[in-house]
């Protein structure tokens, strides 16, 4: 039987009044600006501004503030999951549970579930649609190799392998819209141009999650997501060689049920990504696009979503239906920080601690994307954990370091 736990004692989580941390910076400093931003982005009524400038006041020093009612389905749980916070400062209680709190008190302020003006109006949307906008040069780039790839793998001596690890690698890297990943791309792939990709991933399990991929095709592969943008973008080209080559029979994409994390993806969010690269004016982007929606017609390409994905909730703490659900994949793909430290329970594990043993409660196989935001890490080896600080002493949260651990 699989542990319903991690294998392991379970350290004290992350809070945000650890001084000099990136989660005190986080809680005091970078949530009040997002607060702020949502104002100056939108055009709520003064009524709601005032409330929202009052949650960014209120989170460096203050007491969390309480969500009101506002009939959505998820309210009960919201209800119960605050019961033992009640009258806690933000910067005092759990750093998962802070963000998550934080973001589903934004939906409640801005009247995001209730009927009316700003029912459904998603506070983070002008910073999603820039994120495809401004990076519309690498979205052709990606798409006419992606389309050129699925040309090649027709021909049945074409090996897979190298499109899967650099598919791979703009699935971990592609928040960053990094330029140095093109050179991958040149006619000569020379192997200089992967090490230089590979000399920031501190775990690189990327040869297991291919061999296990090309030598069980066919089957279904779990995607949970992470952001819209560009990096959407990249798991959907992902998405797009898996099922254009046969590698996989199916692909279902875990997405969120309502915007939170800024730039978390939602079903919405992905049609609206289809939908730009459908008629995006560049034939080699068009087709991606257009193969994508056809994947979801047939029901090959599978969204959903689920409350469980903006709860504050340990990944063990999976409801068993949706547990379930994810057992019928062969491979669980996690994307993404947030995502991660769900994994790990957002705890001080030390960073050398055995991944597997954390993840020991999950039903499949699993890989972990996951460029570095937080100082929340496991299944780095001892010599890197000792040699890279030495480099980079913000390596933990400066996003710069990267990992693809496979278990």
């Amino acid at each position: 039987m699989k542990s319903q736990i991690p294998n392991l004692p379970l350290p004290a989580p992350l809070v945000g009044s650890e001084r000099g941390t990136f989660t005190e910076f986080t809680v005091t400093q970078r949530m009040p600006g997002i607060a702020r931003r949502v104002i100056a982005e939108n055009n709520f009524s003064p009524n709601i501004n005032e409330s929202l400038e009052n949650l960014a006041n209120e989170l460096p020093s203050g007491y969390l503030l309480p969500l009101v009612n506002d009939t959505n389905i998820d309210f009960a749980a919201w209800d119960k999951y605050l019961e033992p916070y009640k009258g806690q400062r933000w910067v005092d209680i759990p750093w998962f549970f802070a963000e998550t709190y934080f973001y589903r008190l934004i939906l409640n302020i801005t009247n995001y579930f209730l009927p009316g003006e700003w029912q459904g109006v998603d506070p983070f949307q002008l910073q999603k649609s820039q994120g495809l906008n401004t990076s519309l040069d690498a979205i052709i780039a990606l798409g006419t190799q992606v389309t050129n790839w699925l040309e090649e793998s027709q021909k049945p001596s074409q090996i897979h392998q190298t499109a899967l690890t650099a598919l791979i690698y703009f699935a971990l890297w592609g928040n960053r819209v990094d330029l140095s990943l093109w050179s991958a791309f040149e006619a000569n792939r020379s192997r200089f141009d992967i090490e230089s990709q590979e000399a920031h991933i501190l775990v690189n399990d990327v040869y297991k999650v291919t061999k296990l991929l090309l030598n069980h095709p066919g089957k279904r592969i779990d995607f949970i997501v992470d952001n819209a943008g560009f990096e959407l973008v990249c798991d959907l080209c992902l998405v797009d060689f898996l099922l254009g080559s046969g590698i996989a029979s199916q692909v279902k994409l875990h997405l969120k049920p309502h915007p939170t994390f800024v730039s978390d993806a939602m079903i919405k969010d992905v049609n609206d990504t289809t939908e730009f690269l459908a008629t995006s004016g560049y034939e080699k982007v068009s087709v991606v696009g257009e193969r994508l929606q056809a994947y979801m017609t047939a029901g090959q390409l599978v969204l959903g979503d689920d409350y469980f994905w903006t709860s504050p909730l340990a990944f063990w703490e999976i409801p068993d239906s949706l547990k379930n659900e994810l057992a019928n994949a062969s491979l669980l793909i996690i994307k993404g920080d947030a995502n991660y430290r769900r994994l790990l329970g957002d705890r001080h594990w030390d960073y050398t601690t055995n991944f597997a043993d954390i993840v020991s409660y999950l039903p499949v196989p699993i890989v972990a994307l996951r460029t570095l935001k937080s100082e929340v890490a496991a299944g780095i080896p001892p010599e890197v954990v000792e040699q890279v600080p030495k480099s980079d002493p913000d390596w933990l949260t400066n996003g710069q370091w990267g990992v693809v651990q496979f278990v």
